[in-house]
């Protein structure tokens, strides 16, 4: 009998119970599991691999315009279908979809100075980023709770962890997905009803989707009018341009990893993290009480 530590006889990686190649239903059974803003990046690749291991997963993006390309890409054993978490006809789908696992993905980017950005971009920043997978998530847990239990996981960042300067806008909202799902995590346990909240905070990976954030920083400064002098601004934008082009990660292997564990764990820890060097750090920091 093979065993979950011995290495994959289909592909050879070390660890046969994530490998991408072999479906999950060698190991344990399959999950019905729903991604949010699943059209790009971190969410369409943990679509994929969840996919490859067997399991029912519903992939959803934010405009109706992606949803047949993503489809074609993903195969027909993916379930494609727009959902704008922001609409509350959107979120109303997901009441009869009997979900074991629901992993709240989406989010938008907007960073700069909190001296100089629009305090109502923040606030639409908030209500796409927490308060909309907040609601999604009352749907789910209601759900799960008449099925007799499942697994709620939520996106967060390292930048929910340790500020940001010129990010905070997106890091803010980090920090507060960090901090809803650990007392959301409680409250569920206090519940009794079998269900599990985690929270994954992946590290900077080249998604496009950290550039993105990157471009908007300047953006904010340069259009809102900004107490940075031009000659700041240009220091700031080459520092952050190499510290991005230093820190980011090519392959989002390792953290569709850890979502695909917690998405499949029986009892999911609180939080998971990637790559390896941000884990570390991260301890370290509770480590000096940061």
């Amino acid at each position: 009998m093979r065993t979950a530590s011995s290495p994959c006889p289909t592909c050879q990686c070390a660890d046969q119970s994530l490998c991408p190649a072999r479906p999950i239903k060698e190991y344990a059974m399959t999950k019905t599991i729903l991604i949010t803003g699943a059209g790009t990046g971190i969410g369409k690749d943990t679509a994929k691999r969840l996919l490859a291991r067997g399991h029912t997963v519903y992939v959803t993006t934010y405009s109706e315009s992606e949803v047949s390309a993503l489809q074609l890409e993903l195969g027909s054993s993916a379930r494609v279908f727009k959902l704008d978490i922001t609409k509350a006809e959107d979120r109303s789908k997901i009441a009869s979809l009997e979900l074991d696992v629901l992993i709240n993905n989406a989010a938008q980017n907007l960073s700069g100075s909190l001296a100089d950005v629009k305090i109502d971009r923040v606030r639409r920043l908030f209500e796409v980023n927490l308060f909309s997978s907040l609601e999604l998530t009352q749907i789910a847990i209601r759900s799960m709770i008449a099925r007799g239990g499942g697994t709620v996981i939520f996106m967060s960042s390292i930048v929910g962890r340790i500020p940001e300067p010129f990010v905070m806008p997106y890091s803010m909202t980090k920090f507060a997905i960090s901090a809803a799902a650990a007392g959301l995590r409680e409250e569920m346990k206090a519940l009794g009803k079998g269900i599990h909240v985690s929270v994954v905070e992946p590290g900077p990976y080249n998604t496009g989707f950290n550039q993105q954030l990157l471009n908007s920083q300047f953006e904010a400064i340069e259009e809102e009018g900004s107490i940075f002098s031009q000659a700041q601004i240009e220091a700031r934008r080459k520092a952050s341009h190499r510290r991005l082009q230093f820190l980011e990660v090519g392959s989002t292997d390792t953290i569709v990893r850890k979502i695909v564990s917690a998405a499949e764990a029986r009892k999911p820890r609180l939080r998971y993290v990637a790559p390896w060097t941000f884990a570390v750090l991260v301890r370290l920091l509770r480590i000096a009480g940061i």
